[in-house]
């Protein structure tokens, strides 16, 4: 449960108060490295929420005593560790100001206990537990994962035959545009496949991002651009179907169209791109 005032001296109180802000300080400083700027705050609330409820469950522990759940540990898995702190550290104020569950002055000693503590060892079992069970689908009795598509020699095929339908010429300037990821093992996947697609067709090709981390798309296309002004560019698409991702390279396009970065002709191989993939679309239906 919650410790309440005057439960501890007041040096001890001020001690784990410091303590608390630093911490928060720090978590709110690691939280944007867990989440995407659009889905942080919607997620944060609704762990923050579910931790409220969660807690307002007690269970007897002993003669006039009671507990309940923390959800720190819930929390740490769903958000990251930095964004769970912060949000068990909203519910545990808010329990003091308005519940008078646990004392204000104690306010600092409860978040360091329930929001860093609890957290930080409910996420640090979870990282155990992960390492210590099997880490891939074929050592799990009775399940087996066929290997990934890329990186594969064929898979460049395909796109070197993409790029020769598209009307590319050796004039051009090649990119790879990939929805990215937040894994390093992955995006040293598609590094590699824009490597042997270099190989494949006799020049360097650099590969952008449409989604996760890794360098933007629009900051590839626009420095191909500036490195040969006269020179075509062309967009290898290295995703599985239209859709969303997809889009977002229409959106380059359509950025650097409007700032002057983009010749005429590479705005029309993509639409000559688009029309070829709706049509392919029409048929499928």
């Amino acid at each position: 449960m919650h410790v309440p005032d005057h439960f501890l001296d007041a040096p001890t109180s001020a001690a784990t108060a410091a303590l608390a802000v630093g911490g928060i300080a720090l978590a709110y400083r690691r939280s944007a490295r867990e989440l995407p700027d659009d889905t942080r705050v919607p997620a944060a609330a609704l762990v923050a929420t579910f931790v409220f409820a969660a807690q307002m469950l007690n269970f007897q522990v002993g003669s006039g005593t009671s507990g309940h759940l923390l959800g720190g540990a819930l929390a740490a898995v769903i958000v990251g560790p930095a964004t769970a702190a912060l949000c068990v550290s909203a519910v545990l104020v808010v329990q003091a100001v308005v519940f008078a569950d646990g004392g204000v002055t104690a306010l600092g000693t409860n978040v360091v206990l329930m929001a860093f503590v609890g957290v930080l060892v409910g996420w640090g079992v979870t990282r155990l537990a992960l390492r210590l069970m099997p880490a891939r689908a074929a050592s799990v009795p009775g399940a087996s994962a066929a290997p990934t598509l890329a990186p594969d020699g064929r898979v460049v095929t395909v796109l070197v035959r993409r790029l020769l339908e598209a009307g590319t010429c050796d004039d051009d300037v090649v990119v790879v545009a990939s929805a990215g990821s937040s894994d390093d093992h992955a995006r040293a996947c598609f590094e590699e496949v824009a490597r042997d697609l270099s190989a494949a067709i006799g020049q360097i090709v650099p590969v952008g991002y449409v989604g996760g981390t890794g360098r933007p798309l629009d900051d590839v296309v626009a420095d191909a651009r500036a490195d040969g002004v006269d020179r075509r560019v062309v967009v290898s698409s290295l995703l599985m179907a239209p859709g969303f991702f997809h889009d977002r390279i229409a959106e380059v396009f359509q950025l650097l169209k409007g700032s002057a970065g983009l010749s005429r002709r590479a705005d029309d191989l993509f639409d000559h791109q688009r029309t070829r993939n709706a049509a392919a679309a029409g048929s499928a239906r």
